[in-house]
């Protein structure tokens, strides 16, 4: 008889308030570079509701109960034979493939390209906050052509899971100039406590001023979009050099159909209908933003070990420090939805919320 272990799981496609609490089948080494390791900690990430709710249904077909989470910390338990970079015992954080998603349990399993040794300063759960937030913040500013060093970054957001490591990384690795952010008014005074002084250089309480009336006209060479107002802060943008990258539109059909999520066994396709409307709402976007001078782009991660190792470095460093908010029991259910629910309406959170497997 196969071995089991306790998983927040969706029954069918649905929203938080339908996820169980399930048992089923613990993951074990099929592959010589697989690592299976027991989960300490998980966290919850839009997509992680998203999904489960079905957002890629017609381009991807799910088994049930649909299995959650990518994103996890733990301790390595099993690794196959050609496995090099790390070994029973160790403690490692990862943001699962597609493929390997349901990090909300007790243990996972991926290929060990995708897994780094957790930064040692950090508790397992705040280690799992990381992976798919800062990776993404990461491989965005990348794609910015040229030195961001002096340069103006706007980050909307800038204490959302993403938000917060997007700022911290401009400004202490990328070396911006100046940093721009909004939150709302009680979150104003907690930018500084939270990503370190002089993160941020100007904070802007998104509920009593609009950031078009803020930011000088023409003044920001990046844009990282994690609110889905790419177009509406283009007259904002630096002409001929700004650059946009948005996590929070949509991507056209060739991003979608490259992307980690259509990665998988079953090699799904996104049918014609779906590619038609995804890749013109994408070229508008496009259009749009070059008639301002600006180039634009939607942003899927790319998960990978590699990534995460110079994060922890940067966490040694102490360029980066993670936010978490809240923290659940990933056994009682009834908290886990409520948790679940706060992202996937998108509102209220502070930083990330994490799912403890093992409370500390």
């Amino acid at each position: 008889m196969a071995p089991t272990m306790l998983a927040i799981t969706a029954p069918n496609f649905a929203d938080p308030s339908q996820y169980e609490l399930s048992t089923v089948t613990r993951p074990t080494i099929t592959e010589q570079t697989d690592v299976v390791f027991r989960v300490h900690a998980a966290s919850i990430n839009p997509v992680d509701v998203k999904k489960a709710a079905g957002v890629f249904k017609h381009a991807v077909q799910e088994q049930f109960p649909y299995q959650i989470g990518y994103d996890a910390a733990g301790v390595v338990a099993e690794v196959g034979s050609a496995v090099t970079r790390v070994k029973v015992g160790d403690e490692v954080y990862t943001r699962l493939p597609e493929a390997s998603r349901g990090s909300w349990s007790e243990y996972a399993k991926c290929a060990e390209s995708f897994v780094a040794l957790k930064p040692a300063s950090l508790s397992f759960s705040d280690a799992a906050s990381m992976p798919l937030a800062s990776v993404t913040a990461l491989q965005a500013l990348r794609k910015y052509e040229g030195s961001l060093e002096g340069k103006t970054v706007f980050v909307p957001a800038g204490l959302s899971g993403t938000g917060l490591f997007a700022c911290q990384l401009a400004k202490n690795v990328f070396r911006a100039g100046k940093v721009i952010t909004t939150v709302s008014a009680s979150k104003v005074s907690k930018v500084p406590r939270l990503l370190g002084e002089g993160v941020a250089d100007q904070i802007i309480d998104y509920t009593k001023e609009d950031p078009r009336n803020v930011i000088t006209p023409r003044s920001v060479d990046f844009l990282f979009d994690t609110t889905g107002q790419s177009m509406e802060f283009l007259s904002l943008m630096v002409p001929k050099t700004a650059f946009i990258v948005s996590i929070s539109t949509t991507p056209s059909a060739s991003t979608l159909q490259a992307s980690n999520v259509m990665q998988r066994p079953d090699n799904p396709r996104i049918p014609l209908v779906g590619r038609l409307f995804l890749d013109a709402t994408d070229s508008l976007r496009k259009l749009r933003a070059w008639r301002w001078g600006v180039t634009y782009l939607y942003w899927f991660l790319q998960p990978n070990g590699g990534d995460l190792d110079k994060l922890r470095g940067y966490v040694e460093d102490g360029k980066l420090v993670p936010v978490v908010g809240l923290k659940v029991n990933l056994r009682d259910v009834e908290k886990v939805r409520d948790a679940c629910l706060q992202t996937y309406n998108g509102k209220g959170g502070l930083g990330k919320t994490v799912l403890e497997v093992i409370q500390s």
